[in-house]
């Protein structure tokens, strides 16, 4: 296989991880441009990869103006930001892998797939949990037949109490106007597992209920500050800013969230980062709009069914939670390790153990799924075969405009009909 050169558009804590594959694979992998409006970002990735300044850029449009010099870009721009740089590299030549969700709109998600297609370059969407170890055993034992039939799926995001409050309340993706719909930002690929889970047979119907909760000014408590650094009852707070970051940073802590909220993540620079930046605010006083919690219900056809739900209010972070209930058993997963497959018959559980990572391996993130994500998306490039990549332009097209469709039927309070085409009404 051909080494694969890639630019990263957009050098934040996704671009930057990505990035990391090069770390482990160098003869397969080289980051040999950079683009963000943030200096010392830039600055970071053209040391860490030994970028000529010639290919660092402060803007995507400035990169995309110059000859084609790479066989791929990386865009993990913030969501709003997305079909911008897609659309451009696709029409300059270059395959792309592209941070989910596609784009904030339903409109903007058909033009980066045409656009990808028109120009005959590869798409992969980062739908993570399709490279995820246990997810993809749970796909592989249904296309075993060992549970018989699907009937119904029951699937659950559990975001993390302080990481919805870092993410969703004072954080990137608070508020719809800046950003999204939680659904979107969080859990599109859920919704793109349970379409992937359920193969050939195709959602004909969505539900979908949900709220912003918990978050908001009637529910401050008495006596709370505007900044938990000079908040009374911060110490009886579960979302207080300085249990989530300064805590963390004193014991010598450094990574995700400590990175997001200031460059330099040592206890002065985040401790300023607390007193004068979003993250510091009481969660009770934040400009967030989005839900805390939300439930979709799936229609599939030959009335299977499935059900979602996302909800804030966890001890696990982001460790999803699955059973698939078949006509001959059930599997069982709890987001890690092994998957359990009770077998009717028998009336025996039976353990699958699930692949992991290199060791020592520098890509981690989500349970492994990054590195397998980026292993696929290297090989597909490297070879010219996108059948290495299962989350293609129209496959995500599909499930997004599935998110949208239940978005739509939580917001007008009724049941959407979904189309063959995967348009709705």
């Amino acid at each position: 296989m051909k080494q694969v050169k890639a630019v990263i558009i957009g050098a934040g804590s996704r671009g930057s991880g990505y990035a990391l594959f090069q770390l482990d694979f160098p003869h397969r992998f080289k980051v040999v441009g950079v683009a963000d409006p943030i200096k010392i970002r830039v600055k970071k990735i053209q040391e860490k990869y030994s970028i000529p300044d010639e290919h660092t850029f402060s803007d995507w449009s400035e990169f995309v103006k110059c000859d084609k010099f790479a066989d791929a870009v990386i865009v993990t721009t913030p969501d709003i930001l997305h079909k911008g740089p897609a659309v451009a590299c696709a029409d300059k030549g270059y395959h792309i892998l592209l941070e989910k969700p596609m784009a904030v709109t339903e409109e903007d998600c058909r033009q980066i797939a045409q656009a990808c297609e028109r120009n005959n370059v590869m798409l992969a969407v980062c739908h993570v949990l399709r490279y995820h170890p246990p997810l993809m055993k749970v796909k592989e034992l249904i296309e075993s037949d060992v549970i018989g039939d699907v009937v119904n799926i029951q699937h659950t995001e559990p975001i993390g109490y302080w990481h919805f409050a870092h993410s969703f309340v004072r954080g990137n993706w608070r508020e719809e106007k800046s950003s999204t719909f939680s659904l979107l930002a969080k859990s599109c690929h859920d919704l793109d597992l349970l379409r992937y889970w359920m193969g050939k047979h195709r959602c004909t119907q969505v539900s979908s209920f949900g709220s912003l909760q918990h978050f908001k000014k009637e529910n401050k408590p008495v006596g709370a500050g505007s900044r938990c650094l000079d908040c009374s009852v911060e110490a009886n707070c579960p979302y207080s800013a300085k249990k989530i970051y300064l805590d963390k940073v004193e014991m010598k802590y450094r990574e995700w969230p400590i990175n997001v909220i200031s460059e330099i993540p040592d206890v002065e620079s985040v401790t300023e980062a607390l007193r004068s930046g979003p993250y510091g605010r009481c969660v009770y006083e934040c400009d967030n709009d989005v839900c805390d919690n939300q439930v979709v219900n799936f229609t599939f056809e030959e009335g299977r069914t499935a059900s979602f739900t996302m909800i804030a209010f966890t001890e696990k972070v982001c460790q999803r939670q699955t059973k698939v209930y078949g006509t001959r058993g059930e599997i069982t997963s709890e987001g890690k390790g092994p998957v359990y497959v009770y077998d009717f018959n028998t009336n025996k559980t039976t353990r699958h153990d699930t692949a992991t990572p290199p060791s020592g391996t520098h890509l981690g993130g989500h349970g492994g799924a990054d590195h397998f994500l980026m292993d696929a998306f290297v090989r597909a490039v490297s070879t010219n075969d996108a059948s290495h990549i299962s989350t293609g332009p129209q496959d995500a097209l599909a499930s997004h405009l599935l998110v949208f469709a239940a978005e739509k039927a939580r917001r007008e309070n009724r049941i959407i009909t979904i189309n063959e085409d995967y348009t709705y009404q």
